[in-house]
């Protein structure tokens, strides 16, 4: 293991964050320099607002860029207002689809949100600042900007990055609108260079290629060598992403995902994935963490129980983890429905499949019906065998409808 100069790269290297640097060597020195003399480094994270959160998948370089915070550096959180316009052909098949005005200002008020729960904004020196892209690009002149441009870019090595290449090799078109995404990606980093001094992007592995397209115009526009670092693509032990649980993404912000189920996400981790997630998604010190890691069998969930704690409080608050935290241990170690649970309601009746449905247990009445054969759904504990059964007032236990989906899943349905 490599030691180096910087505090902010031994906690990368430590915790598990580091996968591919511009310049090693030349990152560590900036950084330790701006530690000596007490002045922050200033490094970017952008994200484009195609959606209204960030997901799970998303926390690990924003967890990156909150630990570049604790160092004492200064934080960028880009909005994509005007690639979103676009859209990154990074792994993917096809051009996203155009997003109209009214939901893309919805999806960057939402991203903000999501950005918020992770640094600290203001007006001190190493303060998180949040910027638009957009700002600087919705009055930029075409001509202009191919000229300065576009003429530091070499289409054959344009040809040669993964997001482009990919797309080639399967012989699936690409759009000359997608293939200008590096340039507009680059150009963001040599703004934020200007306007802030910002030398360092940080970001997932697979925004390597549009890292790589800014550092080498910083380079020839400005004769100003910019960093790009990476963090790997986390993955479970089936090789499956973090953050998608069944079909579903794990959302940052509350109004998306309940701090419940937020808290069960990570509570429900598998044993090989603990060490790893209190490594990425929590604050905890690394002397606790490497305890932790030695739990074994039953003692794990211990472990899972912390995990679970920690990243929530990071994410919602402590308030909220303390209640997730607390509707748990209602749930499973004490057997009683927590009012805390998901919860429905309706009027006088409702069928089974419409409030597993309602529930968001399952994606379709049909894969209600599949479970119900497998005794996998049942009301008040007890497995339910009428895919056609109408829940009414009878069915009331102890003033609640308990709902479950196999042994994690539970919900509350209010009838009125």
């Amino acid at each position: 293991m490599t030691t180096f100069k910087s505090e902010f790269l031994n906690i990368m290297q430590e915790r598990g964050f580091y996968n591919q640097c511009t310049n090693e060597q030349g990152f560590d020195d900036y950084l330790f320099d701006c530690e000596k003399k007490g002045i922050p480094a200033v490094g970017y994270r952008g994200s484009d607002p195609t959606g209204d959160s960030l997901h799970v998948g998303h926390i690990v370089p924003l967890m990156m860029l909150r630990w570049f915070q604790k160092c004492g550096h200064k934080p960028i959180a880009l909005v994509g207002g005007a690639t979103a316009r676009i859209g990154d052909p990074s792994g993917k098949d096809k051009l996203r689809p155009f997003l109209d005005e009214k939901t893309l200002q919805n999806n960057i008020q939402g991203l903000k949100k999501s950005f918020m729960k992770f640094l600290n904004f203001g007006d001190s020196k190493n303060d998180a600042i949040m910027v638009d892209n957009y700002d600087w690009f919705k009055d930029i002149n075409y001509l202009e900007f191919l000229r300065d441009i576009g003429t530091c870019y070499s289409v054959n090595r344009m040809l040669t990055m993964d997001s482009v290449k990919s797309r080639l090799e399967r012989e699936q078109p690409m759009s000359f609108l997608e293939f200008n995404y590096m340039l507009l990606q680059g150009y963001d980093f040599c703004v934020l260079l200007q306007k802030y001094g910002c030398k360092a992007q940080i970001a997932g592995a697979d925004q390597w290629g549009n890292i790589v397209s800014g550092t080498e115009l910083g380079r020839r526009r400005f004769d100003t060598e910019l960093f790009g670092f990476t963090s790997p693509i986390i993955t479970d032990s089936n090789g499956k992403k973090m953050g998608k649980s069944e079909g579903n993404a794990v959302w940052i912000n509350d109004e998306k995902l309940s701090s419940y189920d937020y808290y069960q996400y990570f509570r429900n981790i598998g044993d090989k994935e603990v060490g790893k997630c209190l490594r990425i998604y929590t604050d905890l010190p690394m002397d606790e963490i490497l305890k932790l890691e030695t739990l074994q069998d039953k003692e794990i969930n211990e472990a899972k129980k912390i995990l679970a704690f920690e990243a929530t409080k990071i994410c919602r608050g402590e308030e909220e983890a303390v209640i997730a935290q607390k509707t748990a241990i209602e749930t499973f170690e004490k057997g009683n429905a927590s009012g805390e649970l998901p919860t429905i309601e309706a009027i006088s009746c409702i069928s089974v499949l419409d409030a597993f449905l309602e529930l968001g247990f399952v994606s379709s009445k049909g894969e209600a019906r599949r479970l119900i054969k497998q005794s996998g759904l049942k009301l008040n504990d007890k497995p339910i065998t009428d895919e056609n059964y109408i829940i009414t007032l009878k069915d009331i236990e102890n003033d609640k409808i308990k709902l479950s989906q196999g042994k994690k899943k539970h919900g509350l349905l209010i009838l009125k």
